[in-house]
């Protein structure tokens, strides 16, 4: 299974014209690019071997749902990705799991691949690895409670193990540390089980989401069970992006 990876454009860049010039310099295989909803029409005839993804998406169809976007919007849109429960979501807008849950199966009904966001914050990783797989084993069984009778839809699951404490740019751990990639699969692994196991979801592919950039990015993408990355600021420099992707291919 090849490496994906994500661009995330996050509330970037301020133009159409810089989204479009970022789009084709973003524009490789096995890529999905998330840029604001507004410059999805825009961008989605600029690129030829790259999936268009939306970073975010509501549970409604239609309705009196000021600034919300529906999947059905998103597919006739062209999007064929589309992110929910990113941390920064949860973090600045209180989305619940419950929520995320909503989210998550209005878009898997939709027929969309659907980037699941997980992970722990520093609160919870202070207490341990342990404590770790305690709090985001509960953010996938909300998550994923109505999906046990959506096979073979489940195939669209792909899931990002994002710990928040080591992304927006901090890059460093609690001890002061850089992420250890040895940590990251070990959760990615324990993901990987419960999938596996509660929901019948096998091969999942699970992704690594902490402030991937192309100083570290080989460090996790060597690992045969994280299947790509999700990746923030990094997305927003060509050059340093196209050294994540081509480090992907090398997998």
């Amino acid at each position: 299974m090849a490496k994906l990876i994500v661009a995330n454009w996050k509330m970037n860049p301020s133009t159409e014209t810089e989204a479009i010039k970022l789009a084709r310099a973003s524009d490789h295989k096995n890529v999905v690019i998330c840029p604001s909803f507004v410059y999805i029409s825009s961008i989605k005839y600029q690129v030829s071997r790259a999936q268009i993804g939306a970073q975010d998406v509501f549970w409604e169809e239609s309705g009196p749902y000021t600034g919300e976007i529906s999947a059905v919007m998103l597919k006739n849109l062209g999007v064929r990705y589309v992110i929910v429960g990113h941390s920064e979501r949860r973090r600045l807008f209180y989305e619940t799991d419950e929520m995320v849950s909503k989210k998550l199966l209005a878009a898997l009904k939709e027929g969309f691949k659907v980037i699941l966001c997980v992970g722990e914050p520093l609160a919870i990783r202070r207490k341990g690895i342990p404590a770790a797989k305690r709090f985001v084993k509960k953010q996938l069984l909300t998550a994923l409670k109505g999906t046990l009778n959506l096979k073979p839809i489940t195939s669209n699951l792909i899931v990002t193990y994002e710990p928040v404490w080591a992304i927006s740019g901090g890059k460093r751990d609690i001890r002061g540390k850089a992420d250890k990639p040895e940590e990251a699969l070990e959760m990615i692994r324990f993901i990987k089980k419960i999938l596996d196991s509660r929901f019948m979801i096998h091969d999942s592919r699970i992704i690594y989401g902490g402030s991937v950039n192309g100083e570290n990015a080989g460090d996790f993408l060597k690992y045969k069970e994280i299947g790509g990355a999700l990746v923030g600021g990094a997305s927003l420099r060509p050059q340093e992006f196209r050294s994540i992707v081509r480090t992907a291919w090398g997998y």
